[in-house]
């Protein structure tokens, strides 16, 4: 009997340079299938950081077209792949794969982008992105199965008509957590860790910093990530008059990045929107609560709210909550404890196994 074969079709893999959270996702799932016995290919932007054509952990992975014309690619490669499965990663935008897949098409989103369309592209460019997403896509894929990263998302899309039954929730794993050097800084610190990005509101944790300055005089943020944003937060951090409070390391290794999660005492993350929070997961491994926004998707899954890290309201509760958790060590350290204890059940493996019964399903569909 031949092995099963699926082409996911991506905006971006984990070496791009805008690469994240959900592109480490979707390449831990394909290398888990690989594994498993699927022939796996994956369909993505072209960028200077990897061949256009490259097998990793038994992946195939094909390169084509930029930030666009990379639909274009995928669009062609979906129309001529002879596989079993396609999945569409639909970041915001479909591929639009059930109009020429000639297999079954598995949708996976990692949240609903109504929040950031109008902060990335402006009103009028916001809506147009908006109606596709909320309007257009749902009713192309609306014989298609779905699959998501949190119990919020899968509400979300059944607000926009994808019935919850056709939607399968496969958590994030984590990855084993490094041993680290580093202990509690003596003074209070904050750590960020993301793309540097607008819809990430790195202003807002920043802004945090210098509405407590006066209370936390030795307060510092140490934020870790790159992005195209990362000069508009430099001359923000000086507006605010705390740039010597304020650490833009841009991107760092994994140890360097675990080390310094580890000697933080609290995780922000103000983002407008998250899939699910995999910065949160990496924080809670290292018994560092988070703080984070209750209307932004999947961190309030990821967060257990009094447990493992505190939801703030708005910008005001926010800082609150922050303010908070630096004030008080023992509820920060009993979080610290509950989080680690919860971040201990999740794995790539048992996510795998969940991903692939999805797969199995969308074949025989």
């Amino acid at each position: 009997m031949s092995r099963p074969t699926v082409l996911l079709v991506n905006w971006r893999d984990t070496r791009h340079p805008e690469g994240g959270g959900s592109e480490r996702y979707v390449e831990r799932m394909a290398e888990g299938l690989a594994r498993r016995g699927f022939g796996v290919t994956v369909q993505c932007a072209a960028h200077p950081n990897a061949p256009a054509d490259e097998v990793v952990d038994g992946v195939r992975f094909r390169r084509r077209g930029g930030r666009f014309s990379v639909y274009v690619y995928a669009l062609v490669a979906i129309a001529r792949a002879r596989v079993d499965l396609v999945i569409d990663v639909q970041n915001g935008v479909p591929f639009f794969s059930r109009l020429v897949a000639r297999c079954p098409v598995l949708v996976l989103v990692h949240h609903v982008h109504r929040e950031q369309w109008r902060a990335v592209l402006g009103p009028v460019l916001g809506r147009l992105g908006w109606f596709v997403e909320s309007r257009l896509a749902p009713r192309l894929y609306r014989r298609c199965r779905y699959l998501t990263v949190s119990e919020v998302t899968r509400a979300e899309l059944a607000r926009l008509g994808v019935s919850s039954s056709r939607t399968t929730v496969v958590h994030n794993g984590l990855d084993p957590v490094p041993l680290t050097r580093a202990g509690r800084d003596a003074d209070p610190t904050l750590v960020l860790v993301g793309r540097l990005v607008p819809h990430k509101q790195v202003e807002h944790a920043i802004d945090a910093v210098a509405r407590l300055s006066t209370r936390w005089p030795k307060l510092r943020l140490e934020v870790v990530g790159d992005g195209w944003w990362l000069a508009n937060l430099r001359a923000h951090a000086l507006l605010r008059d705390v740039r010597d409070r304020v650490t833009l390391h841009g991107w760092v290794d994994e140890q360097d990045k675990h080390e310094i999660i580890a000697r933080s005492w609290l995780h922000v993350c103000p983002s407008v929107k998250e899939g699910w929070g995999v910065a949160i997961m990496e924080a809670a491994a290292h018994g560092v609560p988070s703080v984070a926004y209750r209307a932004a998707g999947g961190v309030a899954e990821s967060i257990v709210d009094g447990e493992t890290g505190l939801l703030a309201t708005d910008f005001d509760d926010f800082v609150r909550k922050v303010d908070r958790l630096l004030r008080d060590e023992e509820l920060r350290e009993s979080m610290g404890v509950v989080g680690q204890l919860r971040a201990a059940g999740f794995d790539w493996d048992r996510s795998v196994d969940a991903f692939e019964k999805a797969v199995r399903a969308s074949i025989r569909s």
